[in-house]
Parts: C-alpha cells; sequence; structure tokens
C-alpha cells in the first residue's frame, strides 16, 4: 500500500467513524448512502437482500454469499450489486480497537444510463449477461470521487447541490473500471441482462404468489429455458431458488417485528403448508421460526444490554 492510498482509507475511515458512533446501519444526509460499522466480528451470517449499490470497506473485511459463492472484500477492493439479490453476509475482520467500517452508495439503473449516455461509454459490453454481483479492486479516480461524496456530510449545506455531482462521478468512474461492463449491461434496454433485471423485480413484488415461469418468460421475452439460464448466471441461483430465499427473509422479518403465529406468517409470505414452511425455514436459518426469532432477540437485547 502506498502513502497517499493509506492516507485516503485513514481519511475514509475517520469520517465514517465520525458519523456512525456506534455499530449498526446508519442513514445520512445524503439520502442514497449509508454508513456501517460494527465492533466485532459476525456469528452466524446476516440474511439481507442487496439493492443496487456500491459497497466500499475503509477499514475490517466482509465476506457475502451469494447461493453457494462466496465473495470477499475489504479497503482494496470493492463490491458491486447490480440487481437486487438475496445474500447472506458476514463481517469476517473487526474489533474494538478497529472496528469495521463501510459504506453502500445505492444507485438505480436510470443513473447508470444516464452516465453511459452522457459519456463515451454506450459501446456494447462485452457479454450480454453475468453475474450480478462483483468484487473489484480500488482504483485512485474511485477512491477520490468516494471520499467527495463522504466529506459532503461534515458540511450538510452543500449536499443538496454537490451531492449527486458527487455520486454521479462515483459511477463514472465504476463505469470506467475493468468491472464496469458487468454494471453497464443491467441498464441497456434489450439486453439479456436488463431482462432479467425485470423478471427479479416481478418475483420481488410478487414473491407470495405462486411462480410462473412460462409468465415469466414470455414477459422477458425468452424461452423458458433460456430465462432459467440467463437468470441462474445473474443471480446464482434458480428462479424458483431466489423466491424461496425472499419469502424466508420476510418471513424472518414478519417473526421479528410482528406478534404473529409462525403458521400465519408462512400464508403470508405464501406457503399452503406450515410444515413446508418449518422445514424450509430451519434448513435456511439453522432453527425452527419460532426458536429463531426468540434467539435473535434475545441477542438483540443483549446488544442493547451492553451499549
Amino acid at each position: 500500500m502506498d502513502v497517499h492510498s493509506a492516507k485516503r482509507r485513514e481519511e475514509l475511515a475517520q469520517l465514517i467513524e465520525r458519523h456512525s458512533e456506534r455499530d449498526g446501519t446508519h442513514e445520512t444526509a445524503i439520502p442514497a448512502l449509508r454508513l456501517i460499522r460494527s465492533s466485532q466480528v459476525s456469528g452466524p451470517a446476516i440474511h439481507s437482500v442487496y439493492e443496487p449499490s456500491l459497497c466500499v470497506v475503509a477499514q475490517g473485511s466482509k465476506v457475502v454469499l451469494l447461493g453457494t459463492e462466496s465473495y470477499r472484500y475489504d479497503p482494496a477492493s470493492y463490491l458491486a450489486a447490480s440487481v437486487h439479490l438475496p445474500i447472506a453476509g458476514q463481517v469476517a475482520e473487526a474489533s474494538a480497537e478497529a472496528p469495521y467500517l463501510s459504506l453502500q452508495l445505492q444507485f438505480d439503473m436510470n443513473q447508470i444510463l444516464e452516465v453511459i449516455q452522457a459519456s463515451d461509454q454506450a459501446a456494447k459490453p462485452r457479454r450480454e449477461s453475468g453475474r450480478g454481483l462483483v468484487v473489484s479492486r480500488m482504483n485512485d479516480a474511485l477512491y477520490e470521487a468516494v471520499l467527495r461524496l463522504v466529506r459532503l456530510l461534515d458540511t450538510p449545506s452543500d449536499i443538496p447541490v454537490l451531492a449527486p455531482y458527487a455520486a454521479r462521478e462515483i459511477i463514472y468512474r465504476m463505469l470506467q473500471d475493468e468491472q464496469g461492463a458487468d454494471v453497464k449491461q443491467f441498464a441497456l434496454i434489450g439486453s439479456h441482462a436488463q431482462r432479467i433485471a425485470k423478471a427479479i423485480e416481478r418475483i420481488g413484488r410478487e414473491f407470495a404468489l405462486p411462480l410462473r415461469i412460462d409468465e415469466l418468460a414470455a414477459e422477458a421475452g425468452m424461452s423458458a429455458s433460456s430465462l432459467f439460464s440467463y437468470f441462474k448466471e445473474v443471480t446464482a441461483m434458480s428462479p424458483i431458488q431466489y423466491q424461496k430465499r425472499l419469502r424466508l427473509q420476510e418471513a424472518r422479518r414478519l417473526l421479528l417485528s410482528a406478534a404473529m403465529e409462525a403458521a400465519d406468517v408462512a400464508f403470508q409470505v405464501g406457503y399452503e403448508s406450515p410444515s413446508h414452511f418449518n422445514r424450509e425455514y430451519a434448513r435456511m436459518f439453522g432453527h425452527p421460526p419460532i426458536r429463531d426469532a426468540r434467539r435473535l432477540r434475545d441477542e438483540l437485547h443483549a446488544g442493547k444490554t451492553r451499549t
């Protein structure tokens, strides 16, 4: 690591730490920007849905599981998600003295398309479909653009005017990177990746309804076999597996946030059989629904007690 890179990372870590005084995910005055802090490594993986976003680590490291694949990123790299993806994440390196510090900048495909159209990056990408999650090495230009955005948190009055330009520069620098084509493909109208992104949006809206592959394929302008193949290439899972993960993650959220019986939750997220729901829930999260919810509440209460 050269001196300039070390100084940039130190500054970014200081900025994130100053604006996230305790562990957790923190919204900021910049609507699309979140800061994440953790003073300890994760236990069991935390399940969530990544939105289209750029994730940058200033200190520590994180491992993200997508299907059966594992992605690790740290201050020398970044992670970019181009579509909504159900993942499991673990903070792999953190301590009270050197907490895990990172940021997540959300974007949408309209922003990507605007940058493509305003630059000389409108050329067809090298392939029409690829994984919706990539890890790539940070470069100086992208790091400087990220710093310019995060520095605005110290001057809130500048945010309304300057933040959109800073975010646009970050997207531009990301698209210039070696993995930029893998993000760009999802914004190009008519590409296989863009069609799969639309299918993902529909499953996300209607995850509790029966999944009809033929309808999904017709809407995407593909054969059922092509949809299945490209969907798995983008998400590392089949449409059915994707829907199942969304259902179970929503079920877990409902069990934690609402006073509902497991059977009622099962029906609400689309399961016809509570016993089938219980089996799949335990397979994914390691415990049956009620026991898992009780365990998570106990851990949350213990965390609050410590702080």
